[in-house]
């Protein structure tokens, strides 16, 4: 499975402004409704803050994948988010979150979730790619960034 199966090419933002980790899904979820016309944009993200109080997803080396389980979503699908000043979100590793990806499926898919959670987690660690991330401006070249890395890796 290769990130630009279900990362829409429209939620793509280079410039996330919230200080906080509901702030940063909201925005997230705003981004992506907007590209998937997702109408209930709440339960979305009572669905991701109630994932949230499982245990972070900040997993950490500055990367977020907030991810969930909502019928509001007929298939997998992601929106990505770069906040340039970073953000406590409460990581594994105590660090700021610069890079997130988050992540919806409906209730009952979990194969293709954890196979997209797999494979973004793949190709963020890879640090030189997370810093390249880091240093874009533009949704484009971010997208473009994604794509050229997603064709490399197996």
């Amino acid at each position: 499975m290769k990130i630009v199966e279900f990362l829409s090419e429209k939620a793509v933002t280079a410039n996330l402004k919230a200080t906080d980790k509901e702030g940063i899904i909201r925005e997230l979820v705003d981004v992506l409704a907007k590209a998937e016309g997702i109408r209930n944009k709440e339960e979305l993200v009572r669905v991701l803050m109630s994932r949230e109080s499982l245990g972070s997803t900040g997993i950490g080396q500055g990367v977020g994948i907030p991810h969930g389980k909502t019928n509001t979503v007929k298939k997998l699908t992601a929106a990505f988010g770069l906040c340039q000043q970073g953000v406590n979100f409460e990581a594994l590793d105590g660090e700021p979150v610069h890079l997130f990806f988050l992540l919806v499926a409906p209730e009952d898919s979990a194969g293709p979730h954890l196979k997209g959670l797999a494979r973004i987690s793949r190709l963020l660690k890879d640090k030189y790619f997370r810093e390249s991330l880091k240093q874009l401006t533009d949704e484009k070249a971010i997208l473009k960034l994604i794509k050229e890395e997603d064709s490399k890796k197996p």
